[in-house]
């Protein structure tokens, strides 16, 4: 019996609750800020590289509200000339035909004239532009996107490691990366302490956290695989701050997936995350090109698809998601309004700040006292 292995116990969102501080301070005093590299984001929220919120026109809503937002490289707006008929193909599409309609649509080879192009288009909305692409075509995409004036690169799959093994081909070097583009390289995604600690090494610019929690992503139910956001989050924290106490580098982790309320993203926030990466709350936004819907970038996987097309419905304007005002009493708009809330709350008058506020279990924070809330009386 010595050999029996025991189980880590690991927290989702809707298993903690942040506990008040010991001071406040005004809300109006706090700075909700934050860094990647040489890049400045006003709030702490990157708009995630899914092509039903990330258009060149959407990107530069989105800057106008000081959030940054990432552009798939591997999706429509580099296969397609004219990518908003390909979208509206797959919003139209029934929900038994969804995914071989997704497959199709994402079969068309990717042009690599259109990367340029998308990234010029984004840079004259007078945003910042920040690209994702996986792994395999980073070292023959990032260097074209960075020529045509993209600010950031962001290396994304379903897990990553600094430590990847192929019987086909030469796994992607980070620091081979970081001397082909002067910019800064975002890498993702990761959820533990040892692996999180092995990309920072690699000399890269931050790191996002999650696997499988997205509203439209299967990955948990196709592999299995993945670990609650936050657990996931402090691990990956936690080795954010050993990292710079032994090399004075301070590489900031994104938390991404599993966000869709105020309280959510203060959990993150609390929980070690510098900023977070939001999909469908975007999607259910007026601006979004998914018209209320919204996919993950594995939807169309041609061998195993690991994401799904969702109906998240459209619920106002992106000024109202971020700066409300609120018309509905769910959490799910004013999300900034309601970290600087939280921040003053505890205390804290930046996002470094609010890492020490104390995070407890809390399993009946959602229910206790809400017996009419939840129709139970």
């Amino acid at each position: 019996m010595s050999n029996l292995r025991e189980l880590r116990r690991t927290y989702g969102f809707d298993e903690v609750a942040i506990a008040p501080g010991a001071i406040t301070v005004n809300p109006e005093m706090t700075d909700t800020s934050f860094k990647l590299g040489d890049v400045s984001i006003d709030i702490p929220v990157l708009g995630s590289a899914m092509d039903a919120v990330a258009n060149p026109n959407f990107i530069g809503k989105m800057h106008e509200q000081g959030a940054l937002s990432v552009m798939n490289l591997e999706g429509v707006q580099t296969r397609y000339e004219d990518p908003e008929s390909v979208l509206l193909e797959v919003v139209e599409a029934g929900n038994d035909m969804v995914t071989t309609v997704m497959q199709k649509v994402y079969s068309a080879p990717i042009k690599e004239d259109l990367i340029g192009k998308r990234v010029e288009e984004i840079k004259s909305t007078g945003s910042k532009c920040a690209v994702s692409m996986t792994p395999a075509v980073t070292k023959a995409y990032a260097p074209i996107a960075v020529e045509a004036g993209a600010d950031m690169i962001v290396v994304q799959s379903t897990v990553t490691t600094a430590r990847h093994s192929s019987n086909s081909i030469k796994g992607l070097q980070f620091p081979e990366l970081l001397e082909m583009v002067k910019v800064p390289i975002v890498v993702g995604n990761c959820v533990g302490y040892d692996v999180a600690t092995e990309i920072m090494e690699t000399g890269i610019h931050g790191v996002l956290v999650g696997v499988g929690p997205g509203a439209a992503c299967t990955t948990r139910e196709v592999t299995g695989v993945g670990i609650p956001q936050v657990t996931a989050t402090m691990d990956c924290a936690q080795a954010r701050d050993d990292f710079f106490q032994r090399t004075g580098k301070y590489i900031p982790i994104i938390t991404d997936g599993g966000i869709r309320t105020g309280g959510e993203l203060c959990k993150a926030i609390a929980s070690g995350a510098d900023a977070v990466m939001i999909g469908t709350p975007l999607a259910q936004s007026e601006e979004a090109p998914g018209k209320g819907f919204n996919w993950g970038m594995a939807s169309p996987h041609p061998a195993l698809p690991r994401g799904t097309r969702v109906n998240v419905g459209v619920k106002g304007t992106l000024k109202e998601l971020f700066y409300g005002p609120s018309s509905v009493s769910n959490g799910t708009q004013n999300l900034i309004g309601a970290l600087k809330v939280c921040m003053g709350m505890v205390g804290a008058r930046s996002i470094k700040e609010m890492h020490s506020a104390e995070v407890v279990v809390a399993p009946s924070i959602k229910t206790e006292g809400k017996h009419y809330q939840l129709g139970l009386e």
